[in-house]
C-alpha cells in the first residue's frame, strides 16, 4: 500500500486550468523580486562598500568586473561611468544584476558578509547603474574600423550575444543566427518571470544590438538550415553558443500520461504569456533539484496551485539550486522533499499521482500536473567533438575543429549561469579576433 506524503494531499481537485487568481493577485505574485533602488537607496548601499584594494568580490565574479570601482562611481554620483565599468566586462550586466546568484558569488565573498553577515548589495547596485545608463538610450561603445572579417555566431543567448557584441566592437561583421522566434536564449525563455519583469530581456538585446554590425536572423536552426561546414565556407570563423536545447526524459511507467509536462516548456510559456493565460493544476509535482526545478515550482504556486511539491532524488546537499533559491521556494509555500526517486506516474487518462521510492518506502503524492526538470542536454549531431554531453573546448573556447569556437552551456566549462556564459562568449571573441588578425 502506498503511503501518502503529509502536507501534499490534494483536497478538491479541479484539473489543469488557467485563470485561478485575480489580475491583481497575478500582478502582485509576479512583481519584481528585487525592486530597483532609488538614488538615495543606491547612495546608502554604495557607502557600505570598503572599496577593498584586493577585493575578493572581483575574484568571485566570473566576468571580473571591478566591483569596488563601479560602486565608488555610484557613491560619487556618476552612475553612467559606473555602468561603463560594468559593461566593459559584462555587456549583459543589467540581466546578470537581476538573475546572478550573487549570494554564492560576489556577495558571499564580500568582506561585509564575513564580518557582519550582511554583504554590500552588489547585484542591486549593478542594476541601478546599468538601468540608469540604458535609460539614456545611447550605446556606450563604438565599433572599431572595419576589418573585413565576418563571423557566424550561432545562438542568440548570453554567450552568443556577448561574443557578437565584442566582435562588433573589434570591427568585425557578425551574422547572429538563432532558432527561436526571438533572441535572448535563456534570458528570454528560461528565467522565472518575477526575476526579470517588464520585457527587460528584449529591451536589453535591442540596446546591445545598437552598436551596429550585427545582422540578426531568427527562426534558422542548426542542422536544418546550416551546418558547421556550410558556415565555414561562408565565414572566417564560427562561434557556437547553442545552449542545451534538448531535455532529459524519465523512463518510468505512466510518464506519457497527459498532465506530464517539461518544466522548461512551462517556464517558456509563462515568459511569453500573461500569467492568467497559463494553465496550472491544483496539485503540482516538480521533479528535479536545480534552478529550473525551483523556478517551475515557485511559479506554479504563484499561478494559484494549491499544493506544490518539489521532489529531488538525492540529499539536500546535492541540490544544484542555491540555498537562497531553496529558501525562496519554501517561503512561497513549496513543499520540498529529498531522497525521493520517482518510479511511476498513475492515472486513468490523466496524471493523478506520482509514486516514489523514498528511502526504501513506496510513497504516493496526488498530482494533476507533473513538471520534469531533470536536466538538459546537447544534440551532438553535426557538432564538433563532444565529451560528457558538451562540446570539448580548450582555453578561450577553441574546439577541435579549426576556426570554430564554442561557449556557454553547450561547452565544457559552462555551468548553467548567465554570467559564466557571458564571460565565455566575450573571451572567445577576443581569441577569435587575435586569431583572425595575426
Amino acid at each position: 500500500m502506498d503511503t501518502p506524503i503529509t502536507g501534499a494531499s490534494s483536497g478538491t481537485r479541479g484539473g489543469i486550468t488557467a485563470g485561478r487568481l485575480t489580475p491583481d493577485a497575478y500582478a502582485a505574485n509576479f512583481a519584481d523580486l528585487h525592486p530597483a533602488l532609488d538614488p538615495h537607496e543606491a547612495q546608502v548601499a554604495a557607502d557600505r562598500c570598503y572599496f577593498c584594494h584586493d577585493a575578493p568580490c572581483v575574484t568571485a565574479c566570473p566576468t571580473s568586473i571591478d566591483i569596488p570601482l563601479f560602486i565608488r562611481q555610484i557613491a560619487t554620483g556618476t552612475p553612467d561611468a559606473s555602468a561603463r565599468t560594468i559593461l566593459t566586462q559584462n555587456i549583459l550586466g543589467g540581466m546578470c544584476a537581476r538573475v546572478c546568484p550573487t549570494e554564492t558569488l560576489c556577495e558571499q565573498a564580500c568582506v561585509r558578509e564575513a564580518a557582519e553577515g550582511k554583504p554590500v548589495q552588489i547585484g542591486r547596485l549593478q542594476r541601478y547603474a546599468t538601468d540608469h545608463l540604458q535609460r539614456q538610450g545611447a550605446h556606450p561603445f563604438a565599433r572599431a574600423a572595419e576589418t573585413g572579417k565576418r563571423i557566424a555566431v550561432v545562438g542568440a543567448g548570453p554567450a552568443g550575444l556577448a561574443c557578437a557584441h565584442r566582435l562588433s566592437m573589434l570591427g568585425h561583421g557578425v551574422a547572429l543566427l538563432d532558432a527561436r522566434p526571438k533572441p535572448g536564449g535563456l534570458n528570454e525563455f528560461g528565467i522565472a518571470t518575477y526575476k526579470t519583469t517588464g520585457g527587460f530581456a528584449q529591451a536589453e538585446v535591442e540596446w546591445l544590438l545598437g552598436i551596429g554590425g550585427i545582422a540578426l536572423s531568427n527562426g534558422v536552426a542548426f542542422g536544418r538550415d546550416f551546418t558547421v561546414e556550410s558556415l565555414l565556407s561562408q565565414f572566417d570563423a564560427v562561434f557556437l553558443g547553442v545552449g542545451l536545447a534538448a531535455t532529459n526524459g524519465l523512463d518510468i511507467p505512466g510518464i506519457d500520461l497527459p498532465g506530464v509536462d517539461d518544466a522548461v516548456d512551462f517556464i517558456a510559456a509563462l515568459r511569453q504569456s500573461d500569467p492568467g493565460a497559463v494553465p496550472i493544476g491544483r496539485d503540482v509535482v516538480v521533479i528535479g533539484g536545480g534552478m529550473t526545478a525551483v523556478d517551475a515550482a515557485v511559479q506554479a504556486k504563484l499561478l494559484g496551485a494549491t499544493n506544490v511539491t518539489l521532489a529531488y532524488r538525492g540529499p539536500q546537499v546535492r541540490m544544484k539550486a542555491s540555498q537562497y533559491e531553496q529558501d525562496l521556494a519554501a517561503a512561497r509555500g513549496v513543499h520540498v522533499i529529498h531522497e525521493a526517486m520517482p518510479i511511476a506516474v498513475e492515472g486513468q487518462g490523466h496524471v493523478a499521482a506520482v509514486v516514489f521510492d523514498r528511502l526504501g518506502e513506496r510513497v504516493s503524492i496526488p498530482a494533476d500536473q507533473m513538471l520534469l526538470a531533470i536536466g538538459q542536454r546537447l544534440d551532438p549531431d553535426a557538432l564538433p567533438a563532444t565529451q560528457g554531453g558538451k562540446i570539448v573546448t580548450e582555453g578561450p573556447g577553441r574546439t577541435r575543429t579549426a576556426r570554430v569556437w564554442a561557449g556557454g552551456d553547450c561547452a565544457t566549462g559552462g555551468d548553467d549561469l548567465t554570467v559564466t556564459a557571458v564571460a565565455q562568449g566575450r573571451d572567445a571573441a577576443l581569441d577569435i579576433h587575435t586569431s583572425l588578425m595575426s
